[in-house]
C-alpha cells in the first residue's frame, strides 16, 4: 500500500511540473526587458489603462534616446541644435556623445557669428537710411512763410541772372504815337546837331 500510494504521488507532482512549463515559459519571455524604444513603446501600449500607458512610454523616452531606421541602426535627434545623428544602438556610446557634444559647440560659435553678422548688417542699414534723409532734407526747398492776415503775399525774390527791363524803357502798341514820337524827336535833334552843331552853353541857358 505503501508503495503505491509513493507512486500515485510521484505521478502526481510529475503531470503538474507538465502542466506549469508550457505557462511559465510565456511569462518569461514577457518579463524580459525591451532591446530599444520600440520594443519598449509596443509592451506599453498593452496597458490597462490610459494613464499607466502614458507613464510607460515617459520611462520608454528616458531610457532609450535613439529610434531605430527602417534600414537598421538607430539615429538620435538633437533638439537643440535641430539635427539628427547616427548612432549603432539604440543609446549614443561615449565617442558618439562626445562628437554630439562638438557639434553642438560649433553650432553655438556659428550662430554666435551669424548674430553679429546680422546686427553689423542692420546698423549699416540704419546708417544709410539716415544719409539718404539728410540728403533729401537738404535738397528740398525752403517753404515761403504765410503773409500775416490782412497782408499782401510777399514775391519771391529775382533770380540774379534775370534780366529786368530799364526804367526808361515803355511798352506800348507797336506803330502808336507815344512810341514813334520820342524815337522821332532823337532824330531830329541829331539832324539839327549836324547841320547847326551843338548850341552853346550860354545859347543853352537862354532858351
Amino acid at each position: 500500500m505503501i508503495a503505491s500510494r509513493t507512486s500515485a504521488l510521484l505521478i502526481t507532482v510529475l503531470a503538474a511540473c507538465a502542466i506549469l512549463v508550457p505557462v511559465r515559459a510565456p511569462a518569461q519571455w514577457w518579463s524580459r526587458a525591451p532591446a530599444d524604444f520600440e520594443e519598449c513603446a509596443a509592451a506599453a501600449e498593452k496597458a490597462s489603462t490610459k494613464e499607466a500607458k502614458a507613464s510607460a512610454l515617459t520611462e520608454c523616452n528616458a531610457k532609450f534616446a535613439g529610434r531605430r531606421k527602417p534600414g537598421g541602426a538607430y539615429t538620435y535627434y538633437d533638439f537643440m541644435q535641430n539635427r539628427s545623428f547616427d548612432i549603432a544602438g539604440p543609446n549614443p556610446t561615449p565617442e558618439e556623445q562626445k562628437h554630439i557634444d562638438e557639434q553642438y559647440t560649433a553650432f553655438l560659435d556659428r550662430e554666435r557669428r551669424n548674430s553679429i553678422a546680422a546686427a553689423f548688417a542692420a546698423k549699416q542699414q540704419q546708417q544709410q537710411l539716415l544719409q539718404q534723409a539728410s540728403l533729401q532734407n537738404e535738397k528740398a526747398p525752403v517753404p515761403t512763410p504765410a503773409p500775416a492776415p490782412g497782408e499782401a503775399p510777399r514775391k519771391p525774390p529775382a533770380a540774379a541772372h534775370e534780366v529786368r527791363p530799364h526804367p526808361k524803357t515803355v511798352t506800348c502798341a507797336e506803330h502808336s504815337f507815344s512810341c514813334d514820337w520820342p524815337q522821332l524827336s532823337e532824330r531830329i535833334n541829331d539832324l539839327k546837331k549836324a547841320l547847326f552843331g551843338s548850341p552853346s552853353p550860354s545859347k543853352a541857358k537862354r532858351s
